[in-house]
């Protein structure tokens, strides 16, 4: 697949048209610590309420997910154009499929996937987290291992289905029971990377941009 000028500046211009850049709309600059309040969003944001600092859960019985510093916020949507209300309808549907509980948190000191899931599994009473970045990228974690070990990582962001949350939420709550279920399945298809290669790296900057280095995690309640 040739990579050209008019390609890049097509994919520049999609991203561009599908995240929030509030007086920055028509240039790519930095933007750490962004005001979610600024963000001209369609009210999309308040679907996604502070209820306070994240705390380390007491239940034995409960998933954390994670969600990457932007998501809700400065991005609404995966890099396939999958809601991220419905990222989380879908994760938090197959974890409660499988009797157990769940909680959102966001994570806003980093956009490192390994991180955003491995802060979520020391903050879950169980120790079992997910973490989701904004673009779709996930990961199920646990909160002894290092953060480049993982229970299950799906790194191709273009390949999760609706399904696919789901089944990563049921797989989730199946660690929590202590069982150890069959990784869950992904499609295949080797073009996904060089295809949305330059959308996802433009992607992950907006993320970036929402990083606040010494901020907190924060708990979430999401209206569906």
């Amino acid at each position: 697949m040739q990579i050209n000028e008019n390609y890049i500046k097509s994919i520049i211009a999609q991203v561009l048209s599908e995240i929030d850049l509030g007086e920055a709309q028509n240039k790519i600059g930095p933007r750490q610590g962004a005001d979610p309040e600024k963000n001209d969003d369609g009210g999309q944001n308040k679907k996604f309420k502070v209820i306070g600092p994240a705390k380390h859960g007491s239940r034995a019985d409960e998933v954390v997910i994670g969600v990457g510093p932007a998501f809700g916020l400065g991005q609404h949507k995966t890099i396939v154009d999958i809601p991220h209300l419905k990222v989380l309808r879908e994760i938090i549907a197959g974890i409660e499929e499988e009797g157990v509980s769940a909680r959102v948190i966001r994570v806003k000191k980093t956009s490192d996937l390994a991180y955003i899931g491995l802060t979520a599994a020391k903050l879950a009473g169980s120790g079992i987290g997910i973490g989701v970045q904004s673009r779709g990228t996930t990961i199920i974690h646990q909160k002894d291992l290092l953060p480049l070990n993982n229970l299950e990582l799906f790194p191709q962001a273009p390949l999760l289905t609706p399904e696919t949350f789901r089944l990563i939420g049921k797989n989730a709550a199946k660690y929590v029971k202590g069982e150890s279920p069959d990784p869950v399945p992904t499609l295949n298809d080797q073009m996904a990377r060089p295809k949305y290669q330059a959308k996802a790296a433009l992607l992950h900057i907006k993320e970036t941009e929402f990083v606040q280095p010494d901020a907190e995690p924060e708990e979430l309640s999401v209206n569906f």
